[in-house]
């Protein structure tokens, strides 16, 4: 085992104390690297975005123009739309905390639900796109072994987020770095050399749309334009992704998070808007077996005039292996934002509080294992067929988006009377609104029967299941309320005059692990009175403060965390004394409370050996996979570790209904 740990903490790599200040800045990360690890998945979207909504103008190209336009625009007034998100929500939640906070709770379940779904197709989605790009460099023949490759990815993948975000940005950074270099200087170079057409361009669309709608009628452009629109929609996936994760930039994270997102949203506007263009000014046509950017970057780089084959097929290849290489980056999206979502759902009880908790390392160990499991059985159920998961992948992002844009509006119009600038940011809210809201329906017109009825009936799942458990929380939760009332309040009255000193090592002494439910910790210390009346002299209480996602989200809510477990000590401490029972108290903070208290109990159970441990365990009348699922088994592995160690821990059972 020892060596099995071993192995493991070199593959996380070393522990890090959530107390220690110098931590939190070692961790987070810059706007640069920001834009690396949450912007791979918006940039990415430009290798298959930008060819699906050109391939749906037929052979109406010239209007290609209005599209890239559009395009471009679209990104950046989502993008506005996501700064405000950004200075409301500095601690991070992105489009789940604006829709439960400016909605309500089930609306924020809906955006919740759909982001979850909709990270899991991220991962899925770009892995696959990313081995179907680098295995079309390869013969047919290695096919075979694709859909292995891809989870073999997957399971690499899960793997390094394990280490932390910021080092998990840093082995794929140089990846990231090539496509940024080689794009910008190919699309410039495209559009630069095709500059006598640039004068053309625009009376050509507007003739082009004139001709058209004298053919038709201009309802019939309109249309064309908005299907086009709304079929390269994918464009836009992981604008949201820096709005999730504020908490982890480093300060001051406002500001970091603003450009952040105008890295992301310069980035994407000008790729993906420069590829439409490039593929209008290059009159580019379909190409069996090969995608729109391959067959434009082919014209662009013959016209370079490398003079070798050899250098212009392999300064193809290149570009083709870093797109490849972004899409499979891109996935890198999904386990830091899913994580992060399950993590604020943790919160508010839609979903099992073990997604609070971090690793050693400081990340959502739990999240990231749930992303890759079930990203690895998307694939395995769809085959790694692209067509089929862009389907699934299609709908919640702009389900998200539209959520948190009508939010935003609501909290706008809501201050119209607090703040003169609210038509301002009003407006900008309404047209994002607008813009994602159309793009959802069609989408969502187009892609139902083709397989998004699928999308909607997983996502429904999901909500369904957390509305399940945020009952069953709310249940429990209101009968330890019962338990925790009787004992509120500040600490018992002690006459120190009569009351005993400090506790003598040599005399019976109950060890009692307890929490910052004081109904819980005090039903287990009168039942041991009650089993074992005047035996212990000495009653030691040992609790670990738990740092889990909430409460690393600022030195406050740590504060807050030792304050509220100190003040439940001092009152069970008081409540022996005053009984005339010596007692006191040993206090961890930590990540892994299971560790923690078993290294308080070993020094307690040291110090004081004729001791015996004791805790509370909730019981259930009806215990189901998902009592057991929800609630924290952390006595009971104690207990099994202290009995391996021929040391005593009773647990005291506590009826919950």
């Amino acid at each position: 085992m020892a060596t099995i740990r071993k192995m493991w903490e070199l593959v996380k790599g070393k522990p890090l104390d959530p107390l220690d200040a110098r931590t939190r800045h070692a961790i987070a990360v810059s706007p640069l690297l920001a834009w690396v690890g949450l912007g791979a998945d918006g940039l990415s979207s430009s290798c298959y975005g930008p060819e699906e909504a050109f391939l749906a103008l037929g052979h109406h190209a010239p209007l290609a123009l209005f599209l890239a336009f559009a395009t471009a625009a679209t990104v950046f007034i989502i993008a506005l739309g996501y700064n405000q998100v950004i200075e409301l929500f500095p601690t991070g939640g992105g489009g789940y905390r604006v829709a439960t906070a400016l909605l309500g709770p089930r609306l924020g379940l809906i955006s919740g639900a759909a982001l979850l779904v909709d990270y899991v197709l991220t991962v899925a989605t770009s892995l696959a796109s990313g081995v179907d790009a680098f295995f079309s460099l390869l013969p047919v023949g290695a096919q075979s072994v694709k859909l292995t490759t891809e989870l073999v990815l997957i399971v690499l993948m899960t793997t390094l987020n394990f280490r932390g975000m910021r080092e998990s940005i840093l082995v794929l950074f140089p990846i990231f770095a090539g496509f940024v270099v080689l794009h910008l200087v190919l699309i410039t170079y495209g559009v630069a050399v095709q500059g006598h057409h640039v004068a053309t361009v625009v009376p050509d669309a507007f003739g082009e749309a004139r001709g058209m709608a004298s053919a038709t009628t201009p309802f019939v452009v309109i249309a064309l334009l908005m299907r086009a629109f709304s079929l390269g929609g994918g464009t836009y996936t992981g604008l949201e992704a820096v709005s999730n994760n504020v908490n982890m930039l480093a300060e001051p994270r406002v500001g970091n998070g603003k450009r952040t997102m105008a890295y992301m949203a310069t980035s994407l506007a000008f790729t993906a808007g420069g590829i439409i263009l490039l593929y209008m000014l290059w009159q580019v046509k379909p190409v069996d077996g090969e995608t729109l950017n391959a067959v434009v970057f082919r014209s662009v780089i013959d016209h370079l005039g490398l003079g070798s084959p050899f250098a212009r097929h392999a300064l193809l290849a290149a570009v083709l292996a870093f797109e490849a290489g972004l899409l499979l980056v891109g996935a890198q999206t999904g386990f830091l934002d899913g994580p992060a979502v399950l993590s604020n759902m943790a919160s508010d009880s839609w979903v099992p509080r073990h997604f609070r908790d971090l690793s050693t390392r400081l990340v959502r160990q739990n999240g990231i294992v749930v992303m890759g499991v079930a990203s690895l059985a998307i694939l395995l159920w769809t085959r790694g067929d692209v067509s089929v998961l862009v389907v699934l992948y299609s709908i919640n992002v702009f389900l998200t988006f539209s959520l948190s844009l009508l939010g935003l509006c609501t909290y706008w119009f809501r201050r119209r009377r607090e703040d003169r600038s609210w038509p301002r940011h009003f407006a900008l809210s309404a047209l994002g609104l607008s813009v994602t809201s159309v793009v959802l329906v069609i989408t969502l017109v187009e892609k139902f029967t083709a397989g998004g009825w699928l999308t909607v009936l997983v996502t429904t799942a999901v909500i369904v299941l957390c509305l399940l458990i945020k009952q069953h929380y709310r249940e429990t939760r209101l009968l330890i309320a019962k338990e925790d009332e009787l004992f509120e309040g500040p600490p018992p009255m002690v006459d120190e005059s009569e009351a005993p000193g400090k506790p003598d090592p040599a005399l019976p002494t109950a060890v009692l692990l307890v929490g910052r439910h004081r109904g819980a910790s005090m039903h287990a210390l009168l039942w041991v009175n009650r089993l074992f009346p005047n035996h212990f002299k000495n009653v030691i209480f040992l609790a670990v403060g738990e740092v889990d996602a909430q409460s690393y989200e600022g030195a406050e809510q740590l504060e807050r965390l030792k304050a509220t477990i100190t003040s439940a000590l001092e009152y069970y401490v008081a409540h022996c004394r005053r009984h005339g029972i010596a007692a006191d108290y040993r206090v961890a903070f930590g990540t892994h409370p299971i560790g923690e208290f078993m290294k308080l109990a070993d020094e307690t159970m040291e110090e004081f050996p004729n001791s015996v441990c004791f805790a509370s365990k909730l019981i259930f009348r009806r215990v189901n996979v998902l009592t057991a699922w929800l609630h924290n088994q952390t006595p009971a592995e104690i207990q099994t570790r202290l009995h391996q160690q021929g040391r005593q821990m009773v647990l005291l059972p506590m009826n919950v209904g």
